[in-house]
């Protein structure tokens, strides 16, 4: 027995995490990546199941605990079966099939889920599965895991930033790894985006990674993330991202327990900021002009650069890293980009 299982039964008693296999968390085998309404009731399988996920058994919990999960309040039986057909779809690979000399072995997430009828006693909906054997003989031999925050899981907004927070909290702990490259494919893979959709870097970037970042990196993990794009050419060939822990994660644990109406505006949905955020549109006025005409490297003839085009600059600087512009050290950022700004 691989020490995940070992792990995982040892934090039975906490029902705010759950330890998922690094190689699930990875999705280095998962195929068919299931929605957002899928992954988060997968979570809560495998949290439910703990030290006991590679065991040949039945596992169960009741309908009102998928009720309590955010966004899935007003599931019933009926439409929770289209969410285990998802995830009794979900394909695990181990081994390369284009490889001649690798072993591959084909298997499942899920064996069988049965919805049982309403208990006539105590009204109770009764939801049990077994999990397949290629899932119990990964989690059996895992010596991997991730210790992921259940509620963090079940507060994000798109299966996006799902897989992206579960992927990197399997790396989070590593010695010396602070920061990983993806290949644009590689993340493509990793966000199971079918081929023919999102066919352009743009469209990844702007409809599946930035937003994904920016729900990690709102108040409701404990992750916060930075991206850097690296070209070969006019072209990004591979993608950065690097990570740490947030300093104050009683604003996260506050967040979890605040209701989702408001969230947006709260985490830079809109445009209202606070007095210390970078303006979000506009030329820079006030302590942010100061900084700018101090610390901006003069033009030919001592001129200062133009603020407009200079404030511009700078918030596309920080949307394609991530880089929010009410982040706690925005004025530092910012004083420390002015330093190298180049109008051209």
């Amino acid at each position: 027995m691989g020490k995940t299982i070992e792990v995982a039964a040892d934090r039975a008693y906490d029902q705010t995490k759950t330890v998922l296999p690094a190689e699930m968390a990875q999705g280095v085998y998962m195929e068919n990546v299931p929605s957002l309404q899928a992954l988060k009731l997968m979570h809560l399988m495998i949290g439910v199941a703990g030290g006991r996920m590679a065991d040949d058994l039945r596992h169960e919990f009741h309908l009102s605990d998928v009720k309590k999960i955010e966004g899935m309040n007003n599931h019933s039986r009926g439409s929770l079966a289209p969410l285990f057909k998802e995830l009794r779809a979900v394909i695990i690979t181990e081994g390369a099939p284009e490889h001649e000399l690798d072993r591959v072995i084909i298997g499942g997430l899920l064996d069988q889920a049965i919805l049982d009828r309403q208990d006539p006693v105590s009204g109770e909906i009764m939801l049990s599965w077994y999990f397949g054997r290629s899932f119990r003989d990964l989690a059996r031999d895992s010596n991997h895991w991730a210790i992921l925050d259940r509620q963090a899981v079940f507060h994000l907004g798109s299966k996006y930033s799902v897989v992206l927070f579960q992927h990197i909290a399997s790396l989070q702990n590593l010695k010396h790894v602070t920061s990983k490259r993806f290949t644009v494919p590689a993340l493509r893979a990793l966000f199971g985006i079918a081929e023919g959709k999102l066919p352009r870097f743009s469209n990844l970037k702007q409809k599946a990674l930035v937003p994904a970042i920016a729900d990690i990196n709102s108040d409701l993990t404990r992750l916060h993330l930075t991206v850097t794009y690296h070209k070969t050419g006019r072209s990004v060939a591979e993608i950065e991202i690097a990570w740490e822990v947030k300093e104050d994660l009683a604003k996260v644990k506050a967040e979890l327990n605040r209701p989702k109406v408001g969230r947006k505006s709260r985490h830079g949905g809109a445009c209202e900021a606070p007095v210390t955020s970078f303006p979000c549109s506009g030329r820079v006025d006030g302590k942010w002009e100061v900084i700018a005409r101090d610390k901006a490297p003069r033009l030919q003839g001592n001129h200062i650069p133009d603020l407009l085009t200079l404030s511009s600059a700078f918030r596309k600087w920080c949307e394609e890293r991530s880089i929010r512009l009410d982040a706690k050290s925005i004025e530092k950022t910012f004083t420390t980009w002015c330093k190298s700004y180049s109008p051209r």
